[in-house]
């Protein structure tokens, strides 16, 4: 999934109203944020197959680290325990983390490991483009919707910063799902980083400017 994961960070906000929306959302994509390094560095590997899927041409060889759910649950506990104060911050990051793995087994083909060298599962939503539209629109409207009710801007910024993110990864997702197949590897990980970044960052300073509650 892409705008599935920033979905159940904007919803977790109701849950988790002391935690920055910056930081949920990096739980939410922590696996997306770990993925582009290691495949930098050649420790995870993919590779370009235009027609692997109808939604990507990635063809994710090995991802044992950053997309096994044994390791996201090490991972998750991790970033819970250093980032986090009290039972339930640390159970939504948690859970947030490890959430990845669900929602990506739903949209992968076979791919995604249950522990480093074990089985792999997918149930190949990305197979259709319009299912998948479908439900990660429905499921990024609903959240955002969580979100609003649970938040308040406290200035223009708030306001605007909220609406400008949305459409900011409405426009991602829709650009992600209409482009062509990327020219290199290279260029996957290096954009990958860089809309990781960027992403957290507007979160965090969006959400700076709002409050929880009405």
């Amino acid at each position: 999934m892409f705008i599935g994961h920033f979905a159940l960070g904007f919803a977790a906000k109701r849950w988790a109203p002391s935690l920055s929306l910056g930081l949920l959302f990096g739980a939410a994509i922590f696996a997306d944020l770990l993925w582009p390094i290691l495949v930098g560095a050649g420790i995870e590997h993919v590779r370009i197959t235009p027609g692997i899927t109808a939604f990507t041409p990635l063809e994710f060889l090995s991802y044992p680290y950053s997309h096994s759910l044994i390791t996201l649950v090490v991972w998750g506990a991790l970033l819970a325990w250093i980032s986090t104060r009290g039972a339930l911050p640390f159970v939504v990051v948690l859970l947030l983390v490890v959430s990845h793995w669900v929602l990506d087994v739903i949209t992968h083909i076979p791919d995604m490991p249950l522990y480093p060298g074990g089985p792999r599962y997918g149930f190949g939503l990305w197979n259709s483009i319009p299912i998948t539209l479908t439900i990660e629109a429905a499921l990024f409207a609903a959240a955002v919707w969580m979100y609003a009710r649970a938040t308040r801007s406290r200035d223009r910024t708030g306001r605007w910063g909220f609406a400008g993110l949305t459409a900011f990864l409405i426009a991602a997702f829709i650009l992600n799902a209409a482009s062509p197949p990327p020219p290199s590897v290279t260029l996957v990980w290096i954009g990958a980083i860089m809309l990781g970044v960027v992403t957290v960052s507007l979160a965090h300073w969006m959400d700076s400017h709002r409050v929880s509650g009405h």
